[in-house]
């Protein structure tokens, strides 16, 4: 025998699958119809067909993924842009010149112009505003009267926002005008996305006119934002300030568009998903009273009875977990979409050029794969010695990779500080013609959460 008879059979090499197909397709509108009428229950329960999935929308073969590995990979491979049926519904509202949808040079250009404002030494000097916000939005409220959780806390998240970033006088009017776009729009753009019917959503029927209006609406207060600054000559340390005198890559001031679009997408995917991120930690507090109480009690522990204050947030542990354990359960985005550049594979399976991919992170987050008691409402697991069990990748609530949310450390100083400041003074209770339901549209929601606010003391 020799040497040459017994070395090993080189490994064999295996060509990428192509996904299978979801079953449930309609004619014509493929797997839309599912999304449209049972969406989330339809992203959850692909993973059992495969860790990558084909879907129809319409003509059009979208790849879903459902695995948290391959999310991550997705996120994280240069390969895969932003882009997809969610970027394109959405460009009619951010624009195509903005952070949130530009792709190459371009996003990495921006994002070192609007990043020096979310560095985390430079959070801290947000914090008074913040607390302000926060003490402001309990005070409003009055022992027994029904709050309006959807109005409220997109005011919030708009004021905190634009006192924050724009250094704007955003008066309760302003707020109020893009609470009622917002949520006419991003409930459209979902349609838009999930029954790709074109030429139908020109037509002037009520639906869409309704939408038109919402729409121009919100870059009409952009406009008046941005026209407002330039009049007033101040130059304050904020972030349209940046925009202003920013520069492109041959050294001349960026354009006007760019400027809208960079503004529209600080104001409005951020309060939309920390406005919805709010309702849904009210709900939480509502539902399960007992860790508002928990929340009550590390707060005292913390300042002794004093107001709660942007410096204590970092020591508020279990304040923060029911922050993440909230959006875990019930994220604000919930369905992200990408585009392969290149032919590729993703886990074994045939990706090519120009092809769609969608994910959900609610699927994600939820999957009894990744936690035990998946749907169980548990901070606690979210603690050093059980956080190692969550694979990772099953909870990246702000993205991974050079699409990571920027403002990630902003968002969550101000949503454990919001929700410190209210359970410390209220429990919450649901009344008569509240609806808890999820409302889903580009983003998640409550249907209609009203809540009775009862003090503590």
């Amino acid at each position: 025998m020799t040497v040459e008879s017994v070395r090993p059979e080189p490994p064999e090499v295996r060509e990428p699958r192509e996904p299978p197909l979801a079953g449930g397709g309609v004619p014509g509108l493929g797997h839309g119809w599912r999304l449209v009428r049972d969406p989330l229950a339809f992203m959850a329960g692909l993973r059992d067909h495969g860790d990558v999935v084909r879907l129809k929308l319409g003509p059009k073969t979208v790849y879903a993924v459902t695995a948290p590995a391959l999310t991550g990979a997705l996120a994280l491979d240069p390969d895969y842009i932003i882009a997809g049926p969610l970027w394109e519904s959405l460009e009619g509202l951010l624009g195509k010149e903005g952070v949130a949808t530009a792709n190459g040079p371009q996003h990495r250009r921006q994002r070192r112009t609007i990043q020096p404002a979310f560095r985390l030494d430079a959070i801290p000097a947000y914090g008074p505003i913040m607390e302000e916000e926060a003490h402001a939005l309990a005070e409003r409220w009055q022992a027994g009267e029904t709050i309006d959780c959807t109005s409220e806390s997109f005011r919030v998240a708009v004021r905190v926002a634009a006192r924050c970033l724009l250094r704007g006088d955003f008066m309760d009017e302003r707020a109020e005008r893009l609470c009622v776009a917002l949520a006419t729009v991003f409930r459209g753009m979902y349609r838009r996305m999930v029954v790709p019917l074109g030429p139908l959503y020109k037509l002037p029927l009520p639906a869409n006119r309704t939408f038109n209006r919402a729409l121009a609406d919100l870059h009409l207060v952009v406009d008046e934002i941005v026209a407002e600054r330039r009049a007033s000559g101040q130059k304050p340390d904020d972030l349209l300030t940046a925009l202003l005198a920013a520069k492109d890559d041959n050294g001349d001031p960026i354009g006007e568009q760019e400027i809208h679009d960079q503004v529209v997408a600080i104001l409005t995917p951020g309060s939309e998903t920390i406005a919805s991120t709010i309702m849904w930690l009210l709900q939480m507090l509502a539902e399960h009273p007992e860790h508002g109480d928990k929340v009550c009690a590390e707060v005292e522990a913390v300042t002794g009875g004093r107001p709660v204050g942007f410096e204590d947030v970092r020591k508020l542990t279990h304040t923060n977990n029911v922050v993440v354990e909230s959006m875990r359960l019930r994220p604000a985005v919930w369905i992200l979409t990408r585009r392969a550049v290149a032919d590729t594979e993703l886990g074994g399976y045939r990706i090519p050029a120009g092809a769609d991919i969608v994910y959900s992170p609610y699927a994600i987050q939820r999957d009894a794969r990744s936690y035990a008691d998946h749907l169980e409402f548990d901070p606690d697991r979210w603690l050093p010695d059980r956080v190692k069990a969550v694979p990772k990748h099953a909870m990246s609530p702000f993205s991974v990779g050079n699409r990571k949310c920027p403002s990630d450390h902003f968002s969550m100083s101000m949503l454990t500080l919001i929700t410190a400041a209210l359970a410390t003074r209220y429990r919450f209770e649901q009344v008569s013609g509240s609806d808890d339901g999820t409302r889903v549209g580009i983003t998640l929601r409550p249907q209609k959460l009203l809540l009775r606010p009862v003090p503590r003391r």
